[in-house]
């Protein structure tokens, strides 16, 4: 017996994302949006798929991405970000698998587009993502950052792409990045990770060799330079910013000496 399918995503100022990520899934039965407070078209294109539109401030990553989760009636569950498009091969497969799957939770490879092209390799290629299971099996981690879904259960495969479009140019990359890396410190504070002075140079010189040389992101051309450089960079800014958390300008926390 085929089960059924809700979509769920969660929106903030996505206008030029969130069309393309719903259309994309529209055969499904049901469209889930949590969006949190979005200044720009986001909720007016999402209702043009979906009348299961929310509004909530925002929680955090996992938390935000549970909550929509609570919404969800379906028999299986599929969490897509708003720039992120199931492509035909993953449908007809995500399609299969609501009638015959033997699984609680999928894998699905996730392929990027960026400054002009699909990225094949180095940190950024394969990158499976685990976004379809079963509801009532999965939930998403609640972490402030890189949060994932847990699964009670098995876990398999699937065939086909999810297309990923992260950035629209380097700036925003570049503004990303600065807000992450300053989430990343403040997760690695508040689990106890203590900065030490080669954290600086030896982290983000590997980060960039495995992305280039390693993962053989060289063959991405100008694209996969930049991505192990700003990869680099990225590692460099968070460990940058745990020093300043534990020893910037008002000085180590108390107790550090």
């Amino acid at each position: 017996m085929k089960g059924k399918l809700s979509v769920c995503v969660v929106t903030y100022n996505e206008e030029h994302n969130i069309g393309r990520c719903l259309r994309s899934v529209s055969w499904a039965d049901e469209i889930v949006v949590v969006d949190s407070l979005s200044q720009d078209r986001t909720v007016e294109i999402a209702k043009e798929y979906t009348d299961r539109v929310y509004r909530h401030p925002w929680k955090g990553y996992g938390a935000q991405k549970n909550l929509a989760l609570s919404y969800t009636r379906c028999d299986w569950v599929l969490a897509l970000d708003a720039d992120e498009e199931v492509s035909k091969e993953l449908k007809v497969s995500i399609q299969r698998t609501l009638e015959e799957g033997n699984c609680d939770g999928y894998e699905v490879l996730r392929r990027s587009f960026y400054l002009g092209r699909w990225i094949r390799h180095g940190d950024w290629y394969p990158d499976y993502q685990l976004r379809l299971f079963r509801r009532g099996k999965g939930r998403w981690e609640e972490t402030e950052l890189h949060e994932r879904v847990l699964v009670d259960g098995k876990v398999g495969r699937l065939r086909g792409d999810l297309y990923h479009y992260p950035y629209r140019d380097l700036s925003e990359h570049i503004r990303k990045m600065d807000r992450y890396s300053a989430i990343a410190a403040r997760e690695m504070a508040r689990r106890g990770r203590r900065f030490r002075g080669w954290d600086l140079l030896v982290r983000p010189l590997f980060r960039a060799f495995r992305s280039y040389v390693l993962k053989a992101g060289f063959l991405d051309g100008v694209p996969g330079l930049v991505i192990a450089l700003s990869s680099a960079a990225y590692v460099w800014a968070k460990y940058a910013k745990l020093w300043e958390l534990q020893n910037g300008p008002e000085g180590p926390a108390c107790g550090d000496g």
